[in-house]
This record gives structure tokens, C-alpha cells and sequence, in this order.
């Protein structure tokens, strides 16, 4: 379905990132995956998964990244910003370090990785821009303000960016999964267990407890709405925060 496509995803070695340039990379497209970890990046690498080492707090290093990418395999057609922070941390003790490191990376990471990626994909007759924000972006998620403001940040720069590009052949769309498999739930036990002294099963089922089927979301099932925005039949799909969340409402 992908043959001859050129995909970006940043945080693509692990996770939501590495089984959406999985889900991307089986369908014939050549996958750019970005970190600041070279060897989970390796690690990820395949003969159609490409890894780049690159920060996206850093303006310049996006910049520079992507244009060597683009240099490599062609221009981008499908962006993924998929790289973010999520932690949690109450209003009286968010600090503006917390709070600028967060938006850092949750929203001017996703605008530059978009913005230099566009300039490509402009060169092209078809391009989908695939953000992943959080159902946090959708309501207010508590004990993370922070979080939850950068993922709303990040779903209404989708809601504008399809509204500019209307009409065009290039879609914004946001994925909005509830409590996933990853190694990011792993740090959140371990961070609620040092504020609530609760225990590792505990602070495990607080999470699982807030999707409404009972159990987390695997990354694949995140991959596979990423796929459909790609797909045949998704030009339609323009400026939408798709939940994938077991229910939530």
C-alpha cells in the first residue's frame, strides 16, 4: 500500500513509534525513526526501518535531520510526531522547568518535526500527518496539567493545520489512545508508588483501571488507526482526535 512512500517518525524506537513504523515499514514504506537514543534506535533498525539520533527540543537538529533524511529517501509523505514526555505532577509543585521541558518536547517538537517535514511533502501529490496526542488531550487527566495542556496544544496545531490545508491532498489528524503497553506506564508505576506509597500492582490496576475495557492498550492497536489514516479510502479523515481508548467517553 506503501511502496515508494517515505515515512518520519520521531520516538520510533520503542513503543507507540517503533510498532507505527512497523505497521508503516510492513506496508512497503522506507521509515525514518528519530531519538535521542542511538542504540534503541539500532536496536529498531531494518533494512526499511532508517535510524536518526536527534532531539526534538532542538530547532536545529530537527531542521538538519529531516533535510538529511529527505536527502536519503526522498521526500516525506507521511509525519508521525510521535516523541513525548508523559508525567505527571500536581499544580503547586509544577515548577517552570517542568512545565517548559514538557511543552518542549509534547508541542514545539511535534510544530518543527511538522513544519520541516511539510517542506518536502509539498513537493508531492499526497502526504498524512499523524500526530500522537493522548485522551488526555480530549479531557483533563488528573494530577497532570502539564500533560494534559500539551496534548489539548497538540490537537488543536492538527485542528488548524487541516483547516489551512483544506482541500489539498495532505490530511492532520491526532490519535488519542488511553493508557498504553509501554515502558512509559512501567515509569509511571514507579512514580506513583514514591507519591501514594502504594504498592507496584496497585499503581499498575490505578492505570488500568481508567480504560473502560478492563486492560491497556497495546501499541499495535495505535499502529493500526495510523494505518487507516494512511489508507486508500482515509481522505476524508481531516483534522480528527480519533480516541483509542476502550470506551472512553
Amino acid at each position: 500500500m506503501l511502496n515508494g512512500k517515505h515515512a518520519i517518525v520521531t520516538g520510533g524506537g520503542s513503543g507507540i513509534g517503533l510498532a507505527i513504523a512497523r505497521a508503516l515499514a510492513a506496508q512497503g514504506a522506507q521509515v525514518t525513526v528519530t531519538g535521542r537514543r542511538r542504540d534503541t534506535l539500532e536496536a529498531a533498525a531494518t533494512d526499511q526501518i532508517h535510524a536518526l539520533q536527534m532531539d526534538v527540543k532542538d530547532e536545529a537538529a530537527v531542521i538538519d535531520g529531516i533535510a538529511r533524511a529527505v536527502e536519503a529517501r526522498g521526500p516525506i509523505q507521511i509525519c508521525v510526531p510521535n516523541a513525548g514526555i508523559a508525567e505527571g505532577r500536581s499544580l503547586l509543585k509544577t515548577d517552570m522547568d517542568f512545565w517548559r521541558n514538557m511543552m518542549a518536547t509534547n508541542v514545539d517538537g511535534a510544530f518543527v518535526t511538522i513544519r520541516e517535514s511539510m517542506k518536502s511533502m509539498h513537493t508531492t501529490d499526497w502526504g498524512r500527518v499523524i500526530a500522537v496526542s493522548s485522551i488526555a488531550g480530549l479531557r483533563g487527566l488528573k494530577g497532570a496539567p502539564t500533560y494534559s495542556a500539551s496534548k489539548h496544544a497538540l490537537i488543536g496545531l492538527i485542528r488548524a493545520l487541516a483547516a489551512d490545508y483544506a482541500g489539498k491532498p495532505y490530511t492532520f489528524n491526532a490519535l488519542c489512545p488511553a493508557y498504553v503497553d509501554t515502558d512509559i506506564v512501567s515509569q509511571n508505576v514507579t512514580s506513583i508508588m514514591k507519591r501514594t506509597g502504594m504498592d507496584a500492582e496497585a499503581a499498575r490496576n490505578l492505570m488500568v483501571g481508567v480504560n473502560p475495557h478492563g486492560r491497556l492498550v497495546t501499541s499495535e492497536e495505535v499502529a493500526e488507526a495510523a494505518l487507516f489514516l494512511c489508507g486508500e479510502n482515509s481522505g476524508s479523515m481531516n483534522g480528527q482526535a480519533i480516541q483509542i481508548s476502550g470506551g472512553e467517553m
